[in-house]
């Protein structure tokens, strides 16, 4: 495997952001009070000039940091991409932390493209599970262009916000208690897409009891209607926060769906 490395030039223009550089060797993360991002680079020889920002999923409660997140680096090293690992802040009822955190790593990543050679056209987002809802919710929300991405990877995410439809945690963790019904609306960002909302791959388990399916479909059409090129895996088996783990029964296939995508544009 090769050697991932990490810019430290990084430190400066995330001080600045008041993001921090750093982060801890831990496999899971929770009590989340300030973001730590982890840059892994590709090979010079491999750089295509790409970048995924990382959302990691876990309730808005904690971070799946692992498997969902620092695990993923080979894979994109290998196709020349560049992966950007946020931890961001957790909400505890302010929803605005971790929406404030992902913007700002999007603009980090543009701001630092040419000491990291990133091409700032083709940064990405990506998200698992809330990291999923996060991740949907920059892409659907942010107008800033050094802040809205060009394109969104989401694994089995929470779209919806309708406690009826969508995961409750989820909901709980980024609202707090008593949401409006207008901001449940304004946050399940199937309601939210534009023709200018970036193209979407969506990847997700059929037996997933812990966020349906039928979470992610509506994103799809809503999506497909705007106009906006998007693409649905729905996994036979699997469950729910399979990642890029290897004992989830569809990984070698997802990989190979996951890259296909990705040669398309």
């Amino acid at each position: 495997m090769k050697t991932l490395r990490f810019i430290f030039a990084a430190i400066a223009l995330a001080s600045a952001l008041g993001l921090s550089a750093q982060w801890t060797p831990t496999k899971a993360v929770i009590d989340i009070r300030k973001p730590i991002m982890k840059v892994f680079l590709p090979k010079d020889e491999l750089n295509t000039g790409r970048a995924v920002v990382a959302c990691p999923g876990g309730s808005y409660l904690g971070h799946a940091i692992g498997h969902e997140g620092w695990d993923w680096a080979p894979f994109f090293n290998k196709q020349g991409i560049t992966l950007i690992v946020l931890q961001y802040t957790l909400p505890q009822g302010d929803r605005t932390k971790p929406i404030a955190d992902a913007e700002a790593a999007m603009k980090l990543v543009r701001d630092s493209a040419k000491v990291w050679n990133i091409n700032p056209s083709s940064v990405g987002i990506m998200g698992s599970s809330a990291g999923g809802h996060l991740a949907s919710t920059i892409a659907t929300h942010s107008t800033d262009p050094k802040v809205r991405p060009d394109f969104q990877i989401l694994f089995y995410p929470v779209i919806s916000m309708d406690p009826s439809r969508g995961h409750q945690l989820t909901h709980e963790s980024f609202f707090g208690k008593n949401a409006t019904p207008e901001l449940i609306d304004l946050y399940s960002n199937e309601k939210q897409c534009t023709p200018d909302t970036p193209r979407a791959i969506i990847l997700t388990s059929d037996d997933d009891g812990v966020n349906p399916a039928f979470n992610a479909a509506p994103y799809y059409i809503a999506l497909h209607k705007a106009g906006v090129p998007a693409t649905l895996h729905v996994y036979p088996t699997g469950e729910h926060g399979w990642g890029c783990l290897q004992s989830f029964q569809h990984h070698t296939q997802m990989l190979d769906d996951l890259s296909a995508w990705l040669r398309t544009f």
